[in-house]
């Protein structure tokens, strides 16, 4: 596995992967309905991209493909961390986590899934708030965490 940092070139697998990780990993604590609305199979690529390009950025890769990534922004906010389902557990979300936690100046923010709460916890993180997030009329349950 190789971490580097993300290319445009990237930004479709990227998306795929968010897409496919979102309904095969929290498909146990979400119901159908809810990964519907999270990971809709219709993100905008340039939504996406210029997202991904403005933050830091990195990618894990695999025999050259995308087996997870990971994006802070500035002030410390960890936007977003996925790994691919199939690798799940092998190390790959910590190792993009660590190098997301390096860049950060001081305290870092994120809003964690039900699924993984645990992940976070077991680096430091503590939960500030549980919250409920409306899309589309549909309630989606998260954490804000700090470390």
């Amino acid at each position: 596995m190789k971490i580097r940092k993300y290319r445009p070139s990237d930004c479709e697998e990227v998306i795929k992967l968010f897409y496919d990780t979102v309904h095969n990993i929290n498909k146990k604590d979400y119901t159908k309905e809810q990964l519907d609305v999270w990971a809709t199979g219709k993100e905008d690529l340039g939504n996406w991209n210029s997202s991904l390009e403005k933050h830091f950025t990195l990618v894990a890769t695999n025999n050259g493909m995308v087996v997870g990534f990971g994006d802070m922004d500035r002030t410390g906010y960890l936007d977003r961390l996925y790994v691919h389902s199939k690798y799940q557990g092998v190390g790959i979300g910590s190792s993009i986590c660590d190098l997301l936690e390096k860049y950060a100046n001081e305290k870092i923010v994120n809003y964690s899934s039900i699924t993984a709460k645990t992940f976070f916890e077991k680096r430091g993180y503590k939960v500030v708030k549980k919250q409920q997030i409306n899309r589309q009329g549909i309630i989606l349950v998260n954490y804000v965490m700090e470390k």
